[in-house]
């Protein structure tokens, strides 16, 4: 893993951070439409946050990384690169890792996607939940206001019948999506999650880590709630990275570790 850090603007001291992690791979068409979403929650945030964006990039091959050299100036931010393919779980990991020495109980952390597909507007309503005592908040498409949008029916079809055969193979109730990258979650979560499992918090590298997590924070019973999303895949150049065959196969790996992490 290379670190590259880039210049940013100093911010005021003494507010709780807001870290931002966006894992991308091969996005350099969607990453100047991401930087300006950057700034924009930044301008909103930074009154009461200081604003920190983590990008890991998990192995492009594209201009990625010469695009986030000229994006990411007057930005607080870190770049953080596989030089190989290794998979959203090791990315968020890496991520996760890297704040492990920096975090604190009363920052926040979002974690979204690299395609542009997580809506910005929506992270104002993740704070309103927030205010109301959760410490761990997610973006559904499946729960009432939320969708999927300008997408082909059968695969519309096929992420729903996945989304409920996982939480019934995985008894998880009460909560109406469990892929979803579009978090929140409180500093002493992660804080919680690392002293519990590891620093990365994340064993499993493709897509169903996003499982993975929600059953650890399960099993740490943290207060969860949901917001509506409507996943519209216009907003992203190019296809989606998730596999749905192979990331049912990974849903297979959760099964047989929840046990073990249970049990950790």
């Amino acid at each position: 893993m290379e670190l590259h850090p880039i210049p940013h603007k100093k911010t005021p001291p003494m507010t709780p951070n807001f870290y931002i992690i966006v894992p991308v791979l091969n996005e350099a068409g969607n990453l100047t439409r991401l930087f300006e979403s950057f700034k924009v929650i930044e301008s909103r945030f930074q009154q009461n946050y200081t604003p920190h964006f983590i990008l890991v990039d998990d192995g492009s091959t594209d201009k990625t990384e010469e695009l986030v050299e000229e994006l990411a100036q007057n930005l607080n931010f870190t770049y953080l690169k596989h030089e190989v393919n290794l998979g959203p779980g090791k990315a968020f990991g890496t991520a996760f890792a890297y704040l492990a020495d920096k975090l604190k109980d009363d920052d926040w952390v979002a974690t979204m996607e690299g395609d542009n597909t997580s809506r910005i507007e929506l992270l104002e309503q993740f704070f309103v939940r927030k205010d109301e005592g959760y410490d761990v908040v997610l973006a559904s498409p499946y729960m009432y206001g939320g969708g999927i949008i300008n997408t082909s029916p059968i695969r519309t079809f096929l992420s729903n019948v996945a989304n409920i055969f996982v939480k019934e193979f995985l008894g998880i109730h009460g909560i109406l999506t469990v892929s979803s990258f579009y978090r929140l979650y409180k500093g002493k979560v992660i804080k919680k999650l690392q002293n519990k499992y590891t620093p990365e918090i994340l064993e499993l590298e493709g897509f169903e880590c996003m499982v993975e997590l929600l059953l650890k924070m399960i099993y740490l019973e943290e207060t969860i709630s949901e917001i509506p999303l409507v996943l519209d895949t216009n907003l992203r150049v190019g296809k989606s990275k998730m596999k749905i065959m192979r990331t049912i196969g990974g849903y297979f790996k959760v099964w047989a570790h929840k046990k073990k992490w249970r049990n950790t």
